[in-house]
């Protein structure tokens, strides 16, 4: 994939900061699962652009993680049922199961250091 720049707008959501644990565990876990590309900054810290280069970000410590969302930031996935899997596999956890919201699907999961955030697939028409 060619390295693209993102789209740049007054009021685009762009950069996110997500609390975690220990910053490599959270960093192979979105790596493996969505496929983001991954930077290590000069000073060590470690920064993410998604797999679309259009959102980017860091594994922050010292903040408590989004267990109880008020808002729910979701990850467009192309396979929900696969992207589940995954999650489980690379030591996520399934809150609240696919069919839950149909005919959206989407399910909501935590990550390894406790952040819950949802998947979403767009249907398929």
């Amino acid at each position: 994939m060619e390295n693209k720049q993102p789209t740049f707008g007054n009021g685009k959501i762009c950069y996110l900061e997500i609390p975690a644990r220990d910053p490599r565990v959270s960093m192979l876990f979105y790596k493996e699962v969505f496929g983001w590309r991954i930077r290590e900054r000069e000073d060590g810290s470690l920064a993410f652009d998604d797999s679309v280069g259009e959102v980017s970000g860091t594994w922050v410590t010292g903040r408590k993680p989004l267990s109880d969302p008020g808002i729910i930031i979701s990850i467009m996935v192309d396979d929900a049922r696969a992207t589940v899997d995954s999650i489980i596999a690379h030591g996520g956890k399934i809150e609240r199961p696919l069919g839950k919201d149909a005919p959206e699907i989407t399910a909501l999961f935590s990550d390894p250091a406790g952040n819950v955030l949802g998947i979403y697939q767009h249907p398929v028409e």
